[in-house]
């Protein structure tokens, strides 16, 4: 589990040169699809195009770390079809996630393209770091949390402002899961049948996989 230790100066820059940790439990796990938000492009299997960030550079690192919480779907993705992943940091649970240490400017704009806003604006986070959270709009990946820091720095995510029991499941799409798996098996060295299971727990997913069909799916 990340410190809960108040971050270093390192971690307070909000000017875009500050290193912070961006907690990526969705598709962001798997290094070619967060590739698109960086430097843009079409991830596979998606249908939209993504402009990339100011600084296209890949992370300084990345690392697999657990949140406590909740990860589950809902909504449609207008670039995958079925559910959207989303982070519950209030409800019971555990989620794995691959932090990717990246420039305050290249989460603002990865941030900006999650909201379907044009990147290129740095966000303030003084708020999400000093008290954990920060609310930028109502929608989906409009919320900013900080769930402490690892060596040093802030560790940062999206999320919607829902509890997971709030709005009804939506399984995602078999693309979808295959970027998520990937992400999963690089940064945490998963098994497929543990990432089959640890994935069907998930609320949303349960609705439409079970784990012997995930496994199916993400078998070669």
């Amino acid at each position: 589990m990340p410190s809960n230790d108040v971050p270093g100066a390192a971690g307070r820059s909000n000017n875009g040169t500050g290193l912070v940790w961006y907690a990526a439990y969705g598709s962001n796990m798997h290094l070619p699809r967060l590739r698109c938000y960086l430097a843009g492009g079409t991830p596979a299997g998606g249908a939209l195009t993504l402009p990339g960030c100011r600084n296209p550079a890949d992370p300084t690192r990345s690392a697999p770390i657990m949140l406590s919480g909740q990860l589950y779907f809902a909504t449609e993705s207008l670039v995958w079809t079925g559910g959207r992943a989303f982070y519950d940091p209030d409800a019971p649970g555990v989620t794995a996630v691959r932090a990717h240490l990246i420039t305050a400017a290249q989460f603002s704009d990865i941030a900006a393209q999650e909201m379907y806003r044009e990147p290129g604006t740095d966000l303030d986070l003084t708020e999400a770091i000093n008290s954990g959270r920060s609310t930028l709009g109502p929608g989906r990946y409009e919320t900013l949390v900080c769930a402490g820091t690892h060596d040093g720095y802030p560790l940062l995510t999206l999320t919607a402002p829902w509890h997971c029991t709030d709005l009804p499941g939506n399984p995602p799409s078999a693309a979808y899961l295959r970027h998520l798996a990937t992400g999963l098996a690089d940064s945490h060295g998963w098994t497929t049948e543990r990432i089959a299971a640890y994935l069907a727990a998930c609320p949303g997913v349960d609705i439409g996989w079970t784990a012997d069909s995930l496994t199916a799916l993400l078998t070669p």
